[in-house]
Formats: C-alpha cells, sequence, structure tokens
C-alpha cells in the first residue's frame, strides 16, 4: 500500500464501529494496519447489512486496506502470538489499536515489557471502564431532546459518537507516534466514547448556554437554531433545506426566488433586523411563510436550475437509494470513488480517503480483507514463523486462513 503513511505498522484488536474506523482511517493513508479477531470472526463480523451469501457489508466497509489475522485468542498460544505481533521490530511499529479490556494479556504493563517504546491506544466506553456504546450515551447528550418536534427524545441513527471517537482514536495515534519520534518513549493513550460525547458537547457551547443563561434548549423540528434554515416540499413531493448562514446568502435566496421584495418587508413589520442571523432566527416562521408557495408551485429540478451558481445554499433530501443513483457525488466522478471486487459481495463503488494531499497521491479505494486472509503471510513474513510451524499451528487450531480455513 502506498501513501503518506506507508511506513507505519499498527495492530488493531477491535470490533464495533470507532476502533475499526480509527484504523480504516490510518490505513487509507497507507499505513500497514494488521487486524486480529479470533478464529469464525468477532462479534461485529456478521452485522447487518447483509450481501446475499451472509458476508457483511458493515464489516467489510469499516476494514478496507487492511490485513486479516485469525488468532484463537482464548487460548495462550493464540495470545502470545498477538503480543508477538504487536511487539514485533520495526522504527515505526510496535503500535496496538484496540477496544478491548486491559486483560491479562492485553495490558500496557505486560505488553511493554518486550517493546519499552510501546504505543497502545484504547478505547472504553465510560472513562471509568464501564460499558457503553453510541446509544447509551447519545441519550445522555440531550440531542435526542431537541431532536425532532415533539416531547418525546427521538434517536438519531447516524452512530455520530462512533465516528467522532474513531478520528479522535486515528489523531491521538499519530500524536502519539510524533512524540516517541521525539522522545524515544511510548505510552498508553487512553478515550471513551462518553468524553467524546461531553467535549462535543462542551465545544458547541451547550454546556457554556446551561451554566451562563440557565438556557434548555427546545426541539425545532427541522429549524436551524439561531439562524435561518427550513426544509420545503416541492411540487413533485420531493423535500429539500434551504438555509442563510451569511447575508449574501441571504440576499441571494431573494434574488432567486425574486421575493426580494417580500422579504423586505417582514423585517420592519417585526422590528426585526434580517441582516443579522438572530434575526432571521427570531423571524423564521414569517419567511417560511412567504417562501413555501414558491416551492409548492416547482418541481426539484427547477429548483435545480432556480439555485445552481446563484449563491443559494441548499440541498436536496435524498434517501440511500437516490444518494447512490442520482447524486454524481457519490460516483466515479469523484476521484474518491473506485470499484473494487469485494470477496463474498461482488464489485462494488467504494471510497478511499477522503483527504487529498497534493504531495503524496492518494491511495485508490482498496477492499477488505476476507476473514483471515493474511495470517500465514504475517506471520511467517513479521515473526519469522517457518511453513512447517504455521502448519502445526494450523492443525492445532491455534491460527486459522481465510473464513476459518
Amino acid at each position: 500500500m502506498s501513501g503518506i503513511l506507508s511506513d507505519l505498522r499498527i495492530v488493531e484488536v477491535s470490533a464495533f464501529i470507532a476502533a475499526p474506523l480509527g484504523g480504516m482511517t490510518l490505513a487509507q493513508m497507507g499505513a500497514d494496519v494488521i487486524r486480529i479477531d479470533p478464529i469464525g470472526g468477532n462479534i461485529d463480523a456478521k452485522r447487518w447489512p447483509l450481501a446475499p451469501d451472509g458476508t457483511s457489508l458493515y464489516w467489510a466497509s469499516l476494514n478496507k486496506s487492511k490485513r486479516s489475522v485469525t488468532l484463537a485468542l482464548n487460548t495462550p498460544e493464540g495470545q502470545e502470538i498477538a503480543q508477538s505481533l504487536i511487539r514485533a521490530p520495526g522504527k515505526d511499529a510496535g503500535i496496538l489499536l484496540t477496544n478491548l479490556p486491559a486483560g491479562k494479556w492485553m495490558g500496557y504493563d505486560v505488553l511493554k515489557q518486550g517493546r519499552e517504546d510501546l504505543i497502545v491506544l484504547r478505547l472504553m466506553g465510560n472513562t471509568d471502564g464501564g460499558a457503553a456504546i453510541d446509544y447509551t450515551v447519545n441519550c445522555a447528550s440531550g440531542f435526542p431532546l431537541i431532536t425532532g418536534r415533539g416531547s418525546e427524545p427521538v434517536n438519531h441513527v447516524l452512530p455520530a459518537w462512533d465516528i467522532a471517537t474513531g478520528l479522535y482514536l486515528s489523531t491521538g495515534l499519530l500524536a502519539a507516534e510524533r512524540a516517541r519520534h521525539r522522545t524515544g518513549h511510548g505510552q498508553e493513550v487512553t478515550l471513551s466514547l462518553a468524553d467524546v460525547m461531553l467535549a462535543s458537547v462542551a465545544n458547541l457551547g451547550y454546556v457554556a448556554d446551561v451554566q451562563v443563561n440557565n438556557a434548555v434548549r427546545q426541539p425545532l423540528g427541522n429549524d436551524l437554531y439561531g439562524a435561518f434554515g427550513r426544509d420545503f416540499a416541492t411540487s413533485d413531493g420531493r423535500r429539500i433545506m434551504l438555509t442563510a448562514i451569511s447575508n449574501r446568502q441571504w440576499r441571494a435566496i431573494g434574488k432567486a426566488t425574486g421575493l426580494t421584495a417580500k422579504l423586505a418587508m417582514i423585517g420592519p413589520m417585526m422590528d426585526l433586523d434580517l441582516d443579522t442571523e438572530g434575526g432571521r432566527f427570531e423571524a423564521r416562521h414569517a419567511i417560511c411563510a412567504v417562501l413555501q408557495p414558491w416551492f409548492a408551485r416547482h418541481t426539484l429540478a427547477e429548483i435545480h436550475t432556480a439555485f445552481d451558481g446563484s449563491g443559494v445554499l441548499w440541498g436536496p433530501y435524498q434517501d440511500f437509494s437516490q444518494l447512490v443513483h442520482e447524486d454524481p457525488r457519490c460516483s466515479l466522478a469523484n476521484p474518491m470513488f473506485g470499484e473494487i471486487d469485494q470477496p463474498g459481495v461482488g464489485r462494488i463503488l467504494a471510497n478511499a480517503i477522503p483527504l487529498g494531499f497534493s504531495a503524496d497521491t492518494r491511495p485508490p479505494a482498496a477492499r477488505a480483507p476476507r476473514l483471515g486472509e493474511h495470517t500465514e503471510a504475517v506471520l511467517t513474513g513479521l515473526l519469522g514463523i517457518s511453513s512447517a510451524q504455521y502448519g502445526k499451528l494450523h492443525d492445532a487450531g491455534v491460527v486459522a486462513g481465510p473464513t476459518g480455513e
């Protein structure tokens, strides 16, 4: 694998979303990420959605560009091999990314006995080590109670905390690796899913809003808090989202719809300054009353024509099928995408890393491995295990090749 991190080797022992996403982010930048799973796969190996033959599209999508090793991690022999892979020599190796508890064989103090410069990135649910997943930290974040229009909480189906956590993991790993280059010392870096949620809520000003203003936000439906933004129905049964953050975008709406004069009447009538975000938020109901009939008279295609190149900030609502089949951004026209042959799935569109580096060629989209696909190659290549030794380990059930072979 080429890429800006092609000299980096990471061992990943993980499951679910956040840690695998962190590992894949690094792998898609060229790092050699070796994912170790128990024989037969970890708890996420068959998670929905599934291909017709039962292959997990979820697992394949979160493990692109990695190498896969399967070991009997419930045995001393399998654990010893995993430890050897984690400690394997190499200036830019000796890095473990995991969301599993330390236990007896994966503790930092145990692992670094064979490599003093070891780096461990360990993800927890709660800061105290208690279990948590995206849904159980999301319910405590306050966001479900301001989502929707009623008093009942609405869970967001996007695992936002998992995604943010995965990217924090990749950032933290690179920071620790940079510190090791500078000092020669490794370290254990810990992160909790709950702390990512709490940091995000605080970073967005919601913690301070309670402390300073004693304010508790109420659900606003699809309105944009503190500015103008609302969804509108079109004449052909579609919906679009329209926003105006800047004055330029606000004026562009009036010009594109031909409603500048009518919109200009709202401010004086309500004694509000519509050249401010707060003023437009306060006047949102009146603004929508003026705009709604215009959208109701136009199709989505007509709105595209009116808004394209106008400076209006908007977008159509679309389901996953419309995203895949109609949105040119989700196609080979986007250099991030390529076609891959994914084992058990077939030929599909897949993404590379969203980042583009001017000084480095972005590695193309790459498939995920079959479970255990690289067990023999990794063990013989990194640990110097001979083919005969590998055969004995295989026959003893300590290691396994592709799909448990």
